[in-house]
Order: C-alpha cells, then structure tokens, then sequence
C-alpha cells in the first residue's frame, strides 16, 4: 500500500487516463476524490475502486473555473497528491492549415489553466505541511510526438505545460512539494478510435522497446511518482516513451 492514508485528487478522472491513475491510487490504499464535469461517468469510476476495496469520492469540478477549483480543494482539505489529465483534443484530427486560431489554442488555453488553477489550489494547501506531489500529463521532450501530424495545438499545450511544471518545482521545492510530468509519448489506448491506428502505427515506430505504454503502465507509474520511493525525484519528467524520448 504505498499510497496508504494519503488524499489524492485525480482531476479529469473519468476520462481514460484519469481512471486508470484513480483506480490505481485506490488499489495502494489512497483516498481518491474524483473530480470532473460529468457525474455519472464519475460515478462508474468510484464504484469500480470501491469494489475493488478502494475509497473514492466524486465531486463536479470545472478545472477552468477558479472558483469552482478553489472551493473543491478547500472542501478537500488535506492534500497530498494532485494530478491533472486533462487536455483538450476535439479539434485533433484537422491539419493545421485548414484550423481556426480558435480551434489551434483550444488545448494550450485549456491545458494550461486548468494546470495552473489546480496546481495553484494543491500548492497552497500543501505549503503548510510541507509535503506533498503535484503531478501532470504529457510531457513530449524533443521526440517523435511532434512528426505525429494533425494534432493541432495538442502538443503545444503539453510543451507549456512542461515550463510551468519546471518553475513550480523550483518554486515549491523548498517547501517540500515534488512536482513531475508523467511523460509517456502517446497512449494509444486514450486516442479516438477513429485515427488511433495510423498514431499508434506512428508512435510505435519511434519507440526502442517495440511497443508503448499502456494506461495500467501509466498507473503503475503515477503511483510511483507519488509514492515516497520517488521522494528524491522533482523538476523532471518521468520517462515511460518506452525508448522513443531519450534524455
């Protein structure tokens, strides 16, 4: 149980990756409170980590509201692992050329708010206690995700998201506050299904290993991250590319 008598808020945790970490947390004896915009598919999520012998709670959370995210953490009180999934891909699919401003930003201004609005709630609850894990989603390095067309602002947005992640841990650092990416190149699995095959195709090509990395992968690692045997690790993003990223 390397998560045991810990409070976790997963937000994006009904979506494909957001479960997999929850369920994940739930498994090594965290506290997990789901947050997102739909409750029924909260819900779902819950109820599998409960069955499982979990604890979950669910909460409609907007992570581009400031104050919707405010009060949750608030309600939250303790917390010691914040993670944020979320990203806006609705416009993948469409090449750059025939995109909107609008429709190109979408996922940089959505990934980056809601980054910045979580983080920010974690940190301030956390500072006090001077402990804590603030987790994020994507993380590209100088590999292959770029050479992925049609991705729109997608990956931008991750890269953006990489320098805020590099400022807060310097920032939080010394108040005992570890800040990581999980960086895993593409998760085929989490893709639309209607283009995942010719990614997928792209992604593993790119890789050492042959494959890439799974959402029970993802778990399993997001469990590490913030688990005390990463204690010695900040500031860096942590490599699940199955080789496609070298550092």
């Amino acid at each position: 149980m390397l998560l045991e008598g810990r409070n976790a808020i997963v937000y994006g945790a009904a979506g494909s990756v957001g479960s997999a970490i929850s369920r994940a947390f739930g498994r090594e004896g965290a506290r997990v409170f789901l947050a997102g915009r739909t409750p029924a598919t909260l819900d779902a999520v819950a109820a599998r980590i409960r069955e499982a012998g979990g604890r979950a709670e669910t909460a409609v959370v907007d992570a581009l509201d400031e104050r919707s995210v405010d009060e949750h953490a608030a309600a939250v009180g303790r917390i010691d692992v914040s993670v944020n999934v979320i990203a806006d891909s609705d416009v993948q699919g469409t090449p750059m050329v025939e995109m909107s401003l609008r429709d190109y930003l979408s996922p940089v201004v959505t990934s980056v708010t809601s980054k910045f609005l979580t983080s920010r709630a974690a940190a301030r609850h956390m500072i006090p206690r001077r402990s804590g894990v603030i987790l994020a989603f994507g993380g590209t390095g100088d590999g292959g995700a770029h050479r992925v067309h049609h991705l729109g602002g997608l990956v931008t947005g991750f890269d953006a998201v990489e320098s805020m992640r590099r400022q807060l841990a310097a920032e939080l650092g010394p108040h005992g506050i570890r800040v990581l990416t999980l960086q895993t190149g593409g998760v085929p699995e989490s893709i639309p299904a209607d283009y995942r095959a010719d990614v997928e195709r792209v992604l593993t090509g790119q890789t050492l290993a042959g494959r890439t990395a799974t959402l029970e992968d993802v778990g399993n690692v997001a469990v590490f991250a913030a688990s005390d045997l990463a204690r010695t690790m900040t500031g860096a993003a942590i490599n699940m590319t199955c080789g496609a990223v070298l550092d």
